[in-house]
């Protein structure tokens, strides 16, 4: 194994080791960081839908609260105005899900499924939980899933208190079945934003090549600069060297010297092989004189 060889392979080894201290050591820090900005995003997409709420409520259904009387609005609802809202976003954010999931809900598309029930109970139990953060399995991988209580407002229990005081064109589409009971300030949905797991590992991963790209690229450099280095300052030398100590051993006396000027350890080795071989001329030449 050639010297160029053992230090190339040196090389390689250094790189490896640090590509690997690197995988350990960000890996954690830039899941959670990744995780901490889909987090953010699911964060603003709640205000946005929030203030969808609101102004719906405050501001589109005292408008068309006269026609609910014999013609149902979905306009007027604030839920859907806040779904369709989203629907806006996920053109251009396509991985988040948002739902209203409710107890006991108007419309049963918006019934909470069992794990969305815990939430709201949890919220319930809780009174001074404003956010629940969890992951979950699901059958397409695990998912991020960000939650915030639902409380019914004054403005609700328009159509939600009674079916006696609902408008009858709701009680025509929906029945009296389901979405009656609210009470004020009771937590009674909660929305939750979704977003697969591997949304964020995506962002770590793009994070992650953003800092490898550049170390592979120095370390290419430092590469064909040191083995250029290399050659120009050691094995080249050393090999001429080599050359010229293997001719005077085969009695190859006027084989030229070679020189290195300077004072590192390569110029010292060339001066002594040269005074090596004088001194080996010099009792050859005594020998043949004698």
């Amino acid at each position: 194994m050639g010297l160029r060889l053992k230090f190339n392979l040196m090389l390689l080894a250094v790189a490896l080791a640090g590509m690997l201290l690197f995988e350990l050591a960000s890996t954690p820090i830039l899941q959670n960081l990744a995780t901490d900005e889909v987090l953010q995003s699911s964060r603003i997409m709640m205000e946005s839908a929030l203030g969808a709420r609101k102004y719906t409520s405050e501001q589109v259904a005292p408008l068309l609260e006269p026609e609910m009387q014999t013609t149902f609005r979905p306009q007027a609802v604030s839920a859907y105005a806040a779904k369709k809202n989203f629907d806006v976003l996920r053109a251009t954010y396509p991985d988040y899900v948002y739902r209203e999931a409710a107890l006991n809900p108007t419309n049963l598309e918006d019934r909470a499924t069992d794990w969305e029930a815990d939430v709201i109970n949890d919220f319930r139990s809780h009174p001074e939980k404003k956010e629940i953060v969890l992951r979950r399995e699901t059958p397409t991988g695990l998912t991020l899933n960000l939650a915030r209580p639902l409380t019914a407002k004054p403005a609700c229990l328009v159509c939600h208190s009674t079916p006696a005081v609902a408008p009858p064109s709701m009680i025509a589409i929906y029945g009296v079945q389901n979405g009656f009971g609210w009470h004020a300030g009771d937590v009674i949905g909660a929305q939750i934003v979704s977003v697969p797991m591997g949304l964020a590992q995506a962002r770590a991963d793009r994070v992650r090549m953003l800092f490898l790209v550049p170390y592979l690229v120095v370390f290419a450099m430092l590469f064909v600069l040191l083995n250029l280095l290399l050659d120009l300052m050691v094995i080249g030398p050393i090999s001429r060297m080599a050359k010229t100590a293997e001719a005077v051993s085969l009695g190859q006396m006027d084989a030229p010297e070679y020189v290195r000027g300077g004072a590192d350890q390569i110029a010292r080795l060339s001066r002594a092989i040269n005074l090596m071989r004088r001194s080996l001329e010099e009792a050859l030449r005594m020998l043949t004189n004698g």
